[in-house]
C-alpha cells in the first residue's frame, strides 16, 4: 500500500507540459480529459483483469507516463472492429451484461500509447508501445467499470470515439 502511494505522489509530481492531458486512474477505473489541470471530460473504463504492471507478456497495465504516438480509426464506423490495428468492416457484437468472453475485441477506434519514461515504460521488455497498450472500444461493455481488459484501457465506443475527436497525436497521458 505504501509503495502504491509513493507511486501516486511521483506521478502527480511529474509536471505535465502540455495544456491538454489524459490522466487514467486504475482505482477509480476512470479516464479523465484534462486541460490546464481542469476535467473537461470524465469517462468510466476498463484496466487490465491481471492487474498493474510493466513487463511484457503479463497482460497488466502499465503505470507512468504516457504518450498518444498513433491514432486508428477515423471515419470506422461504431462497434466495427480491428485485427492487428486494421480495420475490419463488420460489426462486432456489443455485449452490455457484465459478462467475459474468450473474446478481446478491439472496436471503434485505437489510441496506441508510447510510454516516455525509459527503463519503466519504454525500451527493453518493459516497452508500453511494443507490448500494445492502446485506449480503444470494446465489444464486452457489460464490463466497463471493472478491471477485464489484457493490458489496455478499454472504454465504451461512444466515449471512445468522442475522446479520439478531442485528442491528438502527442497528448500526454498518465497512468496512475
Amino acid at each position: 500500500m505504501i509503495k502504491f502511494f509513493l507511486l501516486n505522489i511521483l506521478m502527480l509530481s511529474l509536471v505535465i507540459e502540455a495544456s491538454s492531458y489524459i490522466e487514467i486512474d486504475i482505482t477509480q477505473q476512470r479516464l479523465y480529459l484534462k486541460n490546464n489541470d481542469e476535467v473537461t471530460s470524465s469517462y468510466p473504463i476498463s484496466s487490465s483483469a491481471y492487474g498493474e504492471g510493466q513487463v511484457e507478456n503479463s497482460l497488466q497495465t502499465p503505470y507512468g507516463k504516457h504518450s498518444i504516438k498513433i491514432k486508428i480509426g477515423t471515419n470506422v464506423p461504431k462497434y466495427h472492429f480491428f485485427n492487428s490495428r486494421q480495420h475490419v468492416p463488420q460489426e462486432a457484437g456489443v455485449i452490455h451484461d457484465p459478462v467475459d468472453t474468450k473474446d478481446d475485441f478491439i472496436t471503434s477506434r485505437i489510441m496506441w500509447l508510447e510510454g516516455t519514461e525509459d527503463g519503466f515504460n519504454r525500451g527493453g521488455a518493459v516497452d508500453s508501445f511494443k507490448r500494445y497498450i492502446y485506449i480503444h472500444g470494446t465489444h464486452e461493455e457489460g464490463l466497463i467499470g471493472s478491471k477485464a481488459s489484457h493490458g489496455c484501457i478499454r472504454m465504451f465506443n461512444h466515449d471512445v470515439i468522442e475522446l479520439f475527436e478531442l485528442v491528438s497525436v502527442d497528448t500526454p497521458v498518465i497512468i496512475l
